[in-house]
């Protein structure tokens, strides 16, 4: 039983499984599971994969389009009806005709891509094509980091906040919050005006901790920067307190936080993790990670700790037959660092390095038995070319793109159609130096826009550009379509 259910909730999970499977049956579908932190790119790389599935991408590392055994892959309403489509087509208009990034995801969405191939097994093709559904559940890696406050109770949640907020990176931006929760009597009789007001000051402790300058990524509740249809509401008016009574008196502030905490978990935090993660079989990771460089160390070992934290809650493993009837488990998850087009790829290496070394300490904390934990470095779109220029005799390796409106590269501020080189420095060799020290702050990651995609002769557009998205794809698709 997982450390976050009851036998209650595995038995309400189990039900739903198997009527899952009993929907199922004669149509094999595939839940991939697409997440990740505060502009790590989530909505980017699921129109850039359905995209290039679609329009048929070049994917040389992705085997069944390598061997032409992909024949088609479309679109069809997906079976959910409780859940808001993703926006595939707004997002592509975005991407290629006003050549702007999406709007980051602030809920829950799905999108159905079905998939038909032929097998690589000559016995299987004597049964005809292959078809898989693949049913893509788009989530903020926020809502993610709420799962572990289901084995949290309120003197844990706040103990755990009052300690982060002492930190060096958060103590100067904790310290409206700080200084409404210490003058805050926990046995003094409930004040809704006071509950508004703390909560409103941690509210904007959080969004401060996420801002670029800073980069921080272990920032639970996550409804409290993306709350969707619940702003507002009780159960997301409340916030720790940093001095605590040994028992709570009925009717006290301390009574009234401790129980909204726990209507959070119930209301909120339960039911998306069963009616989404359980029901996942494969997951991806989205991290920005050259975010988190750019920021310093801190940011860099607050993203590690965010991964623990994000590993920890999934269900890994692998199912035997009679098993999966009952549970699905994750048998697959991949860690992918985005943007590597803001680097050389000289420096993909590197970028791959780090984002191992976070993954293989969280992977380590987190005990995931079963499923094979993967990592890569890649960009779902391209936005930028490579190439040389020369300075004082010496050749430098740099990056070529429009920078967005408003990007600055010392004293000069883009305004959104002028191309530049960007020399993005080096990553260090050694990625312990990024948990230990200030190696990696001051770098300058530009923005840049989407590119001009290319056009064939006849005039068709090609299909968005990309980064290792062929190497994702195979690790999370391959051996479903073998």
């Amino acid at each position: 039983m997982n450390q976050l259910t009851s036998l209650g909730d595995e038995a309400r999970i189990a039900l739903d499984t198997a009527a899952g499977r009993a929907a199922g049956l004669f149509s094999p579908n595939l839940r991939l599971g697409v997440t990740g932190l505060s502009r790590a790119g989530k909505t980017v790389f699921i129109t850039a994969l359905v995209h290039n599935l679609i329009h048929g991408g070049r994917l040389p590392l992705f085997d069944p389009v390598r061997s032409g055994r992909l024949a088609r892959a479309y679109l069809e309403p997906q079976p959910d009806d409780s859940v808001p489509r993703f926006a595939y087509e707004d997002h592509v208009r975005a991407l290629v005709d006003e050549r702007i990034w999406p709007e980051s995801t602030r809920s829950i969405s799905q999108l159905r891509l079905t998939v038909e191939y032929e097998s690589a097994s000559g016995w299987n093709r004597m049964f005809g094509r292959g078809r898989l559904h693949i049913d893509i559940v788009d989530y903020p890696g926020e809502w993610l980091l709420d799962l572990p406050l289901l084995g949290k109770d309120f003197r844990t949640f706040s103990a755990e906040a009052t300690e982060q907020s002492e930190s060096a990176v958060r103590s100067e931006v904790a310290r409206q919050w700080r200084a409404i929760a210490d003058a805050i009597d926990p046995d003094a009789d409930a004040d809704e005006a006071q509950a508004e007001t703390l909560a409103r000051a941690f509210r904007a402790y959080l969004a401060e901790c996420r801002a670029a300058s800073r980069s921080l990524s272990t920032l639970p509740p996550g409804r409290f920067l993306m709350p969707g249809d619940m702003e507002g509401s009780p159960a997301l008016t409340f916030a720790p307190l940093t001095r605590m009574s040994d028992r709570a008196r009925s009717g006290s502030m301390q009574a009234l936080m401790q129980r909204r905490y726990e209507a959070y978990k119930s209301l909120v935090v339960k039911p998306f993790f069963r009616a989404h993660i359980t029901r996942l079989d494969r997951q991806i990771v989205l991290v920005d990670a050259l975010s988190a460089i750019n920021a310093g160390h801190e940011a860099v070992a607050d993203l590690e700790r965010a991964l623990t934290e994000i590993l920890t809650c999934f269900r890994p493993g692998r199912n035997n037959p009679f098993s999966a009837l009952f549970q699905r488990r994750i048998d697959r998850i991949l860690v992918a660092a985005t943007k590597a087009d803001h680097l050389h790829h000289e420096s993909h290496r590197r970028l791959e390095a780090i984002i191992d070394r976070l993954v293989e300490r969280a992977v380590r904390k987190a005990s995931l038995s079963g499923a094979s934990v993967n990592t890569v470095a890649m960009a779902a779109v391209r936005a930028t070319r490579e190439a040389t220029v020369t300075e004082d005799g010496e050749t430098l390796p740099v990056v070529v793109g429009t920078p967005i409106d408003g990007e600055k590269i010392g004293d000069e501020v883009f305004d959104g159609n002028k191309e530049t080189a960007v020399f993005p420095g080096d990553l260090p060799d050694d990625p312990g130096k990024l948990l230990e020290a200030r190696e990696g702050a001051g770098q300058r990651f530009v923005r840049m826009r989407p590119p001009r995609l290319e056009r064939t002769a006849e005039g068709m557009t090609l299909s968005l550009p990309h980064i290792r998205l062929d190497k994702a794809l195979q690790f999370l698709l391959g051996d479903r379509l073998a």
